[in-house]
């Protein structure tokens, strides 16, 4: 059976639940403050194992939390379950290059039908475990060539995971969800960061040259 995004993004997002019978727009908008940011692509899967089996995927969503918690989420396409889930999470990341992202996986949430549920959505197993997720490409761009993760958890069971994008522009969404001056400093901050990141890509895409980059730049970020 293979899970369209709609129905995935309902369960994707691992610390929530929210109510059914609402719109995939709904439902981000009534996302806990946990998230502050997710991405979703689209494309296949090269590689996709849990423990000794295969599976397929076609979407993919990255979030990230105020508290600098992120991760990759993948829907299985599970003849099986379609509520089968994984997601590899982690606090530690690092960008060396603009196009290069690497997160550190310090624990596997692993959401299946057999689940107890809340609201009507399954909640996740967490599985300490110890891996490493690399992607290459940046939100601020839109583009996301290539993810690849791999973890093992505490029982000796491996994930292993290769996405390949079909070149499709990423959707990056923004959440704010509270009506307060600390929330809305976050929000901005978080914006002017992914500004900066989109206003970088175009000096390199335009040639500038990097004596005049800051204020392409500066400038860059004053028109959006």
């Amino acid at each position: 059976m293979r899970i369209c995004w709609r129905a995935a993004a309902a369960a994707t997002f691992m610390f929530f639940s929210m109510p059914s019978g609402i719109s995939f727009g709904d439902k981000i908008e009534r996302l806990e403050p946990e998230i502050d940011m997710f991405a979703s692509m689209t494309g296949k899967c090269s590689t996709l194992k849990v423990a000794d089996s295969d599976f397929a995927c076609t979407t993919v969503a990255f979030s990230h939390s105020p508290g600098g918690r992120s991760g990759f989420t993948v829907p299985l396409n599970d003849p099986n379950d379609d509520s089968h889930i994984i997601t590899f999470s982690g606090e530690k990341a690092r960008r060396e290059q603009d196009n290069r992202y690497e997160l550190s996986i310090d624990r596997m949430l692993l959401k299946s039908k057999d689940r107890p549920k809340v609201d009507g959505l399954p909640t996740p197993a967490v599985e300490p475990s110890i891996g490493l997720c690399k992607q290459i490409g940046n939100f601020a761009a839109q583009q996301v060539s290539s993810i690849a993760c791999s973890a093992v958890d505490a029982n000796g069971r491996k994930y292993e995971f290769q996405f390949e994008s079909d070149g499709t522009p990423i959707k990056v969404r923004m959440i704010r969800v509270a009506d307060t001056a600390v929330e809305e400093r976050r929000v901005k901050a978080v914006a002017a960061h992914i500004g900066q990141l989109r206003c970088r890509q175009k000096a390199v895409v335009q040639g500038i040259l990097p004596r005049d980059r800051t204020a392409f730049i500066l400038q860059c970020m004053e028109e959006d």
